[in-house]
């Protein structure tokens, strides 16, 4: 799905900051997947967050891999160029630390040091073949409610078994987790739907 934007849900964000990154921070490298990651602006979003709560050194172990079943966003998301439109969302302060404008008119172009972080693959949810493993956190977040009940909790089943032990799990505001995957995780914010692995 594309419908996303830069610093969307801000709470689960601010969730994933409090409860994720502090146990993340004690590992070595730090492997994060975004699944329906659209056009990149999610990630992104992710990386920019990490990078100011972690600073520069700590930032360069931070490998990000965002997925969408829609392969059309690879070279957007290579090329980290966004419009006006696309980033007016984000903080001032954000905004001007990491964007420049492109030889584009009303263009953008995104840090390389953020670019650099995160690396883009087509990937289809329901296939449930796993991109990766030992994943401190995936953020799964406007997919979930596209696909049936049954699905959902098989795809739950997969990033579990994706996750490190303790990792994290961050999906949309509106999405219970589903019984069947209850004990699969636990919910460590009251906030936002972000879940560590059982």
């Amino acid at each position: 799905m594309a419908f996303t934007y830069f610093f969307r849900d801000m709470v689960t964000f601010n969730a994933v900051a409090e409860f994720a990154f502090p146990v993340m921070s004690s590992k070595r490298e730090h492997k994060i997947w975004d699944a329906g990651c659209a056009n990149g602006s999610e990630p992104y979003t992710l990386a920019m967050i990490l990078r100011e709560s972690m600073g520069q050194f700590a930032f360069r172990n931070v490998k990000i891999l965002g997925t969408d079943l829609n392969g059309r966003f690879a070279e957007v998301i290579e090329a980290g160029e966004y419009s006006d439109e696309e980033t007016k969302r984000i903080p001032k302060d954000i905004f001007d630390t990491y964007f420049a404008p492109s030889v584009k008119p009303g263009s953008f172009v995104l840090d390389a040091s953020i670019r650099r972080s995160v690396t883009f693959k087509q990937h289809d949810l329901t296939s449930l073949e796993p991109v990766g493993s030992g994943f401190g956190l995936i953020v799964c977040k406007n997919v979930l409610l596209h696909i049936s009940p049954a699905e959902r909790v098989e795809v739950l089943k997969m990033f579990h078994n994706s996750l490190c032990d303790g990792g994290f799990l961050a999906v949309e505001q509106t999405q219970k987790m589903p019984d069947q995957a209850l004990p699969l995780f636990r919910p460590v914010s009251p906030a936002a739907p972000v879940f560590q692995k059982i």
